[in-house]
């Protein structure tokens, strides 16, 4: 099995951190070419550390994240797990994603509620990658573009604005295939419980008009403008209030959040997202995590159950430009 030290060793080559000292803004860039930008274990822990490091530093104001090529990103990726969601044996262990490489560390068996929620509960929190932008008290941008799935979808939440092209996708695939992810409270308050509703319940993506329209999305630009459109954003906030002003409102932004639940939101989705395996299928080809998903390759069970909905609710471009 690939030790935590290995999975962060191998992502370095996936992630890009700069700084700019003059402006203090930072620009933090997923680089995974023909994989859509998809974040890896070790792409989540070097996430945290960078939020992290732009936290204390004092040379940044602003932090941008953004993607090269096509896409944001297309979530995490899955088959690093293989079948240790739902069909592990009594080796199996997420130790890794825990960055615990200690080999007298025991990890829960496999039949208890713990081998699952361990790892489920610990997406909670903002040292897993998973959420470290509800605790970064700069201001962080997110330039979304083409694809901006799962555990990108995550940051989109989490960030403070979001300037997206106009041809940008938001959602979960795993509102198909499993039915949640780590930041449903999270998504309903930024998005509002009606159209989160829809999202959830249909499994289909939004534009980035309709993110737009339900105050999700900050502006919405064509794609050959939105370099520029993130870059005047970025410049008017690092030009605003002095460093100290930037943290004190930011500090009050967190302290609104946990007024409305967003901690107790993500504990209560690890405890959701623990309960996994004992949800039922309604039919014997029904699709979840459990009937050899991950053997066929989980995208492409995704892409062939996507053929089922209409072309303007299917998750992949090519879906939606056929009849």
């Amino acid at each position: 099995m690939t030790t935590a030290a290995e999975h962060r060793a191998a992502a370095r080559q996936f992630i890009r951190y700069e700084k700019d000292k003059a402006t203090k803004i930072a620009t933090l860039t997923f680089d995974r070419p023909g994989k859509a930008n998809t974040a890896t274990i070790g792409m989540r822990m070097l996430f945290a550390d960078y939020v992290h490091m732009a936290n204390i530093d004092n040379d940044v104001k602003v932090l941008v994240i953004r993607g090269e090529g096509e896409d944001l990103g297309t979530g995490g990726d899955l088959p690093e797990h293989g079948d240790l969601y739902l069909n592990p044996n009594e080796d199996s262990n997420f130790l890794p994603d825990l960055e615990i490489d200690d080999p007298d560390v025991q990890y829960p068996p496999h039949t208890s509620f713990r081998y699952l929620h361990g790892l489920t509960d610990y997406y909670a929190k903002a040292r897993s990658g998973n959420r470290p932008l509800q605790e970064f008290k700069k201001i962080s941008i997110i330039e979304a573009k083409g694809y901006c799935y799962g555990w990108h979808f995550y940051q989109c939440a989490d960030a403070d604005m979001i300037i997206s092209s106009d041809d940008a996708l938001f959602g979960h695939p795993a509102f198909r295939y499993a039915g949640w992810g780590p930041r449903l409270w999270q998504w309903a308050e930024m998005m509002g419980i009606r159209k989160f509703s829809e999202m959830l319940f249909t499994g289909r993506p939004f534009t980035a008009k309709e993110m737009a329209d339900c105050n999700f999305v900050n502006s919405v630009v064509p794609r050959d403008h939105l370099e520029a459109e993130t870059a005047k954003y970025a410049k008017a906030c690092s030009l605003t209030r002095p460093l100290d002003v930037v943290v004190v409102q930011k500090t009050f932004l967190e302290l609104y959040k946990q007024h409305k639940g967003e901690y107790m939101g993500s504990l209560l989705t690890g405890f959701v997202e623990g309960v996994l395996p004992s949800m039922t299928d309604d039919v014997a080809e029904d699709l979840n995590l459990g009937n050899g998903v991950f053997d066929q390759g989980i995208n492409n069970v995704v892409k062939a159950r996507d053929q089922a909905y209409p072309p303007e609710w299917r998750l992949s471009r090519k879906g939606r430009a056929q009849p």
